[in-house]
């Protein structure tokens, strides 16, 4: 039987006999190589303290292309059809354009829609383009809609900015003196005392409870009673008057700011039921506007109104 060479690399067995005793076997090491052994390339040399992070540089790392200015990261953005971030973030030498693109396909499809409906409405900007396409409606409906949200937040921000205590002693005298008043509706005048007012109702004492959108003016009875016979009326309105939609933002008149500069002037006012009257206007509230002379005043609210308009005082 031929004898079994050790693998290449074990240490070398060498039996050693002593006279009268069994062979026993003895491992002798096999020399370990210096590391220029057989090799020409010099060992390692250690880090220096403070020298840059061993391990491959980063997937996405490249060098700053340039400074980072709000001109160049949206001529950027534009040109490869990607958000502001993305674009800052390749001019900073982050993550390329290209390669977001690539990683995001759906986002990145989204926003090349939305570049495009830029190029063919210029006045469009990124952030309604973008609105249009998320949203599927057409850029007209999209910018109706959003023209209508901008209007009724300006008119819930002016009705927190104008003041309603002059019309609040007003109405309030006019309930401590149960006066009789004439609440003027669309096609009808309700001659009643008024007991109450509500945020959206006014309760009088026989009619009970009266929604303020039905009212287009109230004034005492006495007022009222001079002031009917020599009234303008529209006709038309007359016999069909306007509605008031629920929406403040749809109505004709809803903000009340434009009315405070006027204050003292004779302002004309047109109403939805046809009556347009010209009377000094007293005091500008969040909802309503009085107008006439001390003791004859006339409570007008906006949504009543389809236009009016300041008169030189003469």
């Amino acid at each position: 039987m031929s004898e079994r060479k050790p693998p290449l690399g074990a240490p070398k067995v060498e039996v050693i006999r002593r006279p009268g005793a069994a062979p026993t076997p003895s491992v002798v090491p096999r020399p370990v190589p210096s590391p220029a052994a057989g090799s020409s390339r010099p060992p390692p040399a250690p880090r220096p303290h403070g020298g840059p992070p061993r391990g491959p540089p980063k997937r996405f790392a490249s060098a700053p292309r340039g400074p980072t200015t709000a001109e160049g990261i949206a001529a950027l953005a534009k040109k490869e059809r990607v958000p502001a971030r993305i674009a800052k973030g390749d001019l900073e030498g982050k993550m390329r354009a290209h390669v977001w693109r690539k990683l995001h396909p759906e986002e990145a499809k989204r926003f090349t829609l939305a570049y495009e409906l830029m190029e063919k409405m210029p006045n469009l900007d990124l952030a309604d383009a973008f609105g249009i396409i998320q949203s599927g409606r057409s850029p007209e409906e999209f910018l109706a809609r959003k023209a209508r949200g901008q209007v009724k937040t300006a008119i819930k921000e002016a009705r927190g900015t104008v003041p309603r205590e002059e019309i609040d002693r007003w109405v309030k005298k006019l309930i401590d003196d149960k006066a009789e008043v004439a609440v003027v509706q669309a096609e009808r005048t309700l001659l009643d005392v008024l007991s109450s007012e509500g945020p959206v109702a006014f309760t009088l004492e026989r009619t009970g409870r009266v929604e303020k959108l039905q009212v287009v003016l109230l004034a005492r009875r006495a007022t009222w009673d001079r002031m009917a016979a020599g009234l303008e009326r529209d006709p038309k309105l007359a016999k069909k008057p306007q509605g008031v939609p629920r929406e403040p933002e749809k109505r004709p008149v809803a903000d009340p700011r434009p009315f405070i500069p006027h204050s003292g002037k004779p302002v004309h006012v047109e109403l939805r039921n046809g009556i347009s009257f010209t009377l000094p206007l007293r005091a500008v509230g969040p909802f309503d506007v009085l107008v006439g002379p001390p003791g004859d005043e006339v409570f007008v609210p906006l949504h009543a109104m389809l236009r009016w308009r300041a008169e030189e005082a003469g």
